[in-house]
């Protein structure tokens, strides 16, 4: 994900940032979080590589969050967009640059809480990561970065986007208990994990993956791997 904090005054982008960053990291997001003092940093920073959200506040120095909402609008229809203030006298206008909510000033950490989650809801495939240790070193994991995962002989093999197998030592069962809870992932039978979003097809009992590899499902799951490879693809493409 990528979120901007447009605010005039540095100590109000100083504490969204810290507290986005803190409910993010709970929830295992990878979030790049930019501030921009004004609505015209932020929109010359949009043109160069578009944002997931962004926290606008509506009364500032030279352009408004509102005005600089309205010109968003004319070259990124998607970003959800949260106005921070400390009145919703502009609901209206609001309405008509499709805004996602309001945040009145001062709000509550729980409020920003829901309203994360719920972004978070609309993005089905935020950039979420894990923490292995490799090595004896900690690192994190990207999920998107994961082509797909064995286990053999009490080690779990990743295989990565970057080419390279991450080796880390734990139970199957322990590595897959967060990536089950996402639908991109697919658990072939025992020991093998696939992320979909790498599968280009699925033919004869194996998804073929986009690094060349082909991951054979049991059997009795054959009729569930091609269901869920289906339902990837449609969601995807509602999203797209």
């Amino acid at each position: 994900m990528r979120i901007a904090i447009v605010d005039d005054l540095a100590k109000e982008r100083a504490s969204l940032h810290l507290r986005l960053e803190k409910i993010l990291n709970l929830r295992s997001v990878c979030a790049e979080i930019l501030e921009y003092e004004s609505g015209e940093a932020f929109l010359a920073a949009e043109k160069e590589q578009q944002f997931t959200a962004a926290f606008l506040d509506i009364y500032m120095d030279g352009m408004s969050g509102m005005d600089a909402a309205r010109e968003l609008r004319k070259m990124d229809t998607d970003c959800m967009l949260v106005f921070t203030t400390t009145s919703t006298d502009h609901a209206l206008e609001g309405f008509q640059v499709r805004a996602m909510h309001y945040l009145v000033k001062p709000f509550s950490t729980e409020e920003l809480e829901r309203l994360t989650d719920e972004m978070l809801a609309r993005n089905p495939y935020p950039d979420k990561y894990m923490e292995l240790k490799v090595g004896g070193s900690d690192i994190r994991l990207g999920y998107h970065n994961i082509i797909y995962a064995e286990h053999f002989a009490h080690m779990i093999n990743v295989h990565t986007t970057a080419g390279k197998t991450i080796s880390t030592r734990q139970t199957f069962k322990t590595f897959t208990e967060k990536l089950k809870e996402e639908s991109r992932f697919f658990i072939c039978g025992r020991g093998v994990i696939v992320n979909l979003e790498h599968a280009s097809d699925f033919e004869n009992e194996a998804f073929c993956m986009e690094d060349g590899s082909r991951i054979y499902v049991n059997k009795e799951l054959l009729k569930s791997a091609r269901q869920a490879f289906m339902e990837f693809l449609l969601q995807r493409g509602y999203q797209s």
